[in-house]
């Protein structure tokens, strides 16, 4: 009889242990059991490689990691119709570039005009504006703005799988960040109710900022210069202006992320390091050495002598964007 209860127990504790997969959306393959394996031992008090609450910090990646970039970045799409819809206020735009590659939709052209090019459009479309101007500017925007072959809202975009990962490390004690190359003007007015990422938590890249008091009131304006460039080289100073302390987890998908990662992994103690690979040309795109966006070369030949887990969209993940809950024109 003893015999048969503790079977029956342990039965029990296997069928509550699955029905309480923090990663549903994961197949279980290597990278999800390196997952869990990582949080178990560094948030298992009396564990060799336990890791105080405080110094629990995980990075991700926006573009490619946390949500699509696919056929071009979302911030893309939000200064293509800022553009637009302050073109009739411009005529000189129609014969000036980048501005008419952009209102003919050439991209090619706008990217041949290379970090100068894309000053000028963020300068036309942000630079004057107060930061509270911008961020009800971003808001409307993305509240009704959709992706041009799903239909759904870009915060509809987002990958199941990730999104349960914040969630479990959250659950687990980790400080989520988003570091990114995106705007961090741009993201932070989303990346909470998105991710449950709130703004003081999001680094990227930044403009210049001004203090002026306008009518008695005072404001933070945007000046047309760039502060900081949150890609490459950029991503560990951002990570040390902003969060001040080494991560101990990063994610990322390309080689803009190769140094984050690498700065990351690189400290004493327990660190861990992971990369998405975009191999599900069905359920999202395929891409990586010869993409224009997310090229992803370096990372992905170097993951293995890293020590980084790499991500097989196709083979990994068995679900990939949630369910449209928001296709009623709301932020879910």
């Amino acid at each position: 009889m003893l015999k048969f209860l503790t079977a029956f127990a342990f039965t029990l504790l296997a069928s509550s242990l699955h029905a309480a997969d923090p990663l549903p959306s994961w197949n279980d393959t290597a990278p999800k059991q390196a997952i869990l394996k990582f949080v178990a031992a560094t948030t298992t008090e009396g564990s060799p490689e336990f890791v105080p609450v405080p110094q629990r910090i995980a990075v991700f990646d926006n573009d490619g990691t946390l949500w699509s970039e696919q056929p071009v970045y979302v911030q893309a799409f939000y200064l293509a119709d800022r553009i637009k819809a302050l073109a009739p206020q411009h005529p000189e735009w129609t014969t000036t570039e980048p501005f008419a590659s952009l209102l003919k939709g050439d991209l090619k052209g706008v990217s041949a005009s290379g970090e100068e090019g894309l000053l000028q459009l963020v300068a036309a479309t942000h630079a004057g504006m107060t930061t509270a101007e911008f961020e009800k500017s971003v808001t409307d925007w993305i509240n009704t703005a959709r992706h041009p072959k799903t239909g759904r809202l870009y915060t509809d975009m987002v990958y199941q799988p990730m999104l349960e990962l914040l969630r479990y490390m959250r659950a687990n004690g980790f400080k989520t960040f988003i570091v990114s190359g995106g705007g961090i003007e741009f993201m932070r007015p989303w990346a909470e109710r998105t991710y449950g990422i709130p703004p003081e938590q999001v680094v990227g890249s930044s403009g210049g900022l001004k203090y002026e008091v306008r009518d008695g009131t005072p404001v933070i304006v945007k000046l047309p210069e760039l502060a900081l460039n949150d890609d490459k080289e950029g991503k560990p100073v951002g990570i040390q202006r902003h969060i001040g302390r080494r991560p101990i987890a990063a994610f990322g998908n390309s080689d803009g992320d190769y140094q984050m990662l690498e700065w990351t992994t690189a400290g004493a103690g327990p660190r861990f390091g992971l990369v998405v690979h975009h191999t599900d040309a069905d359920r999202e795109v395929a891409y990586d050495r010869e993409s224009r966006i997310g090229r992803l070369g370096k990372a992905l030949d170097d993951a293995a002598a890293k020590g980084w887990s790499v991500i097989d969209m196709k083979n990994d993940w068995n679900q990939v964007f949630p369910p449209a809950a928001s296709d009623a024109g709301t932020l879910p």
